[in-house]
């Protein structure tokens, strides 16, 4: 009877250490991401912009990061829910996100703003006058604290896309007047994305960026993602991040 105890009690230990997200013993980090290029993404050359200061910050501190890619939405789950990603990135800042997650230092940024059609510009000066416009977002990403807020309270239109392309070509084929997308991301795509090939030089980024957004990890709102937190915020300080995202986006 002793012996099947203890037989019972090594197999329980065995089970709940299986179920321990990997970087809790062997300094491997894993995070989710999406397909966001030039930031990140699975083709790129290692992995984006972003992927490559993560990487260079957890390095510093001896880590080895591994970043797995699905859509955004189901990014964001995993790093909250599942106990094998300690977190997901890169994110813009929000004081809803601050209340679920652990936000990192800022890791780079990116300008967000309004792409138009080359035949219909558009002059604006505050958010308010946005209003009347049938503007393009991404299902679940953050844009600014202003336009959300108008969003929320059914003040501005919107129409929700599962990724910046499809975006795009609403935009380019006039179902839109306006769609919200980071300027570096805009470029990649109207250079490599082939649904977009119709629309080259028909659309351009509106002058007036919406917000120069800065670019954060999010980790579990629990110890571990405020340890893993810690040590990534440290491996930055060691890091040339401008430098890293300057390379990677060909700035």
């Amino acid at each position: 009877m002793i012996r099947r105890k203890f037989t019972l009690a090594l197999g329980a230990l065995l089970a709940a250490a299986a179920l321990l997200p990997a970087q809790a013993d062997n300094k491997t980090i894993t995070l989710a991401s999406l397909e966001w290029p030039p930031y990140t993404g699975a083709k790129l050359t290692e992995q984006g912009a972003s992927v490559a200061v993560a990487k260079a910050a957890f390095k510093a501190m001896g880590y080895e990061l591994k970043v797995q890619f699905f859509p955004w939405s189901r990014a964001v789950q995993l790093g909250k829910s599942d106990p094998g990603y300690a977190g997901y990135f890169p994110e813009y800042d929000s004081a809803d996100l601050r209340k679920e997650f652990t936000l990192s230092d800022p890791m780079g940024n990116g300008p967000l703003g309004l792409a138009q059609r080359v035949d219909a510009p558009f002059s604006w000066n505050s958010v308010n006058d946005l209003s009347a416009k049938k503007i393009g977002v991404v299902q679940d990403y953050v844009n600014t604290t202003e336009f959300d807020a108008r969003v929320a309270s059914k003040q501005q239109k919107v129409d929700v896309a599962i990724d910046d392309g499809k975006n795009l070509v609403k935009l380019g084929a006039g179902r839109l007047d306006l769609a919200v997308v980071d300027g570096n991301v805009f470029n990649y795509l109207m250079k490599t994305d082939p649904e977009l090939k119709p629309f080259v030089g028909k659309l351009a980024m509106n002058p007036k960026v919406l917000e120069d957004k800065r670019l954060f990890i999010c980790f579990k709102k629990d110890a571990e993602g405020q340890r893993i937190a810690k040590i990534f915020n440290e491996g930055l300080k060691k890091i040339d991040v401008n430098a890293i995202m300057a390379k990677r986006l060909g700035g």
